[in-house]
């Protein structure tokens, strides 16, 4: 008796917490989908009712999809980068190697960056006519590149601040994992005379597959979400070069204040979203036992 009441009042001081918590998750994305059905803009306030019409749009928005391909360019690319950078700088710091801890924590300081302030830093640095990174390609005798005007190098200067923030998150990860792997397959592997590259192929990655699965598809669902840093540093341009699914959808809701069509655009860039990141997590984790096997 005494332990049900204890388990009560445990329950009792988490109730206003777990109450607040499903308040703020569920009633934004209810009002959301109610929205999404409405014709509610600038011209027209209000949840005026319009069925089927706000999706109907959106399933031939080209622009919508043109925005959504480019995320997962930006996404599966830079994440891809980001692994196999981190697990690199992992692997270094896993050895004994001098100043080990002073490059756990080095490596970790583009993390700490807040996004909106790295962007504006990164958007200094190349900046076309008086950023550094021109005048040291200038210093060695190599063409300026606008890199925040141009297409090409503009997706490519998203990309590049992408990883240079976020492949320490992928490091720390990948550290932790190399860390916690039991010593013995290693000892074996040595006994039975195996060098280093065919440890690692056999003995290090596959022991370390589970954290990687989960270090990726973690860095998916946040490089999904990919907007402050394209906000500072592109606006999305040159043009619609490095507009996303979250940056168009911001220009339409919040910008455009065409509320109703802004959250249908939500309601199926969520939808879809949820079922790729879903099926790619079943693949890698199929793989992950592949190789664990």
């Amino acid at each position: 008796m005494n332990g049900f009441w204890f388990r009560s009042y445990k329950l009792a001081f988490l109730l206003p917490g777990l109450l607040i918590l499903v308040a703020i998750i569920l009633f934004p994305l209810l009002f959301t989908i109610v929205a999404s059905f409405t014709s509610w803009d600038a011209v027209t306030p209000g949840l005026n009712g319009t069925g089927l019409s706000n999706y109907a749009a959106v399933l031939q928005d080209q622009r919508f999809w043109e925005a959504f391909a480019r995320l997962a360019l930006i996404a599966v690319a830079t994440v891809t980068i980001e692994y196999l950078l981190g697990l690199g700088l992992a692997l270094l710091v896993w050895r004994e190697v001098r100043l080990k801890r002073f490059f756990r924590v080095l490596f970790l300081i583009p993390m700490m960056t807040t996004p909106v302030v790295m962007s504006v830093v990164w958007r200094t640095l190349l900046h076309e006519s008086l950023g550094p990174a021109n005048h040291l390609l200038a210093a060695v005798g190599i063409e300026p590149v606008p890199w925040l005007s141009a297409h090409g190098p503009a997706l490519a200067s998203v990309m590049i601040v992408e990883i240079w923030q976020w492949t320490p998150f992928m490091f720390l990860l990948l550290l932790a994992g190399l860390l916690s792997l039991p010593r013995e397959p290693f000892l074996a592997a040595a006994i039975d005379g195996a060098g280093p590259v065919r440890t690692f192929f056999n003995v290090t990655w596959p022991s370390l597959m589970p954290v990687s699965v989960g270090a990726i598809v973690i860095r998916l669902i946040e490089a999904s979400k990919i907007m402050d840093t394209i906000y500072v540093l592109t606006s999305g341009g040159p043009g619609t070069a490095t507009e996303t699914s979250g940056y168009y959808i911001y220009i339409r809701g919040l910008r455009d204040f065409e509320i109703g069509y802004g959250s249908a655009l939500s309601i199926t860039y969520l939808v879809v979203m949820t079922l790729a990141l879903t099926l790619i997590a079943k693949l890698l984790a199929r793989f992950a036992h592949g190789e664990g096997a």
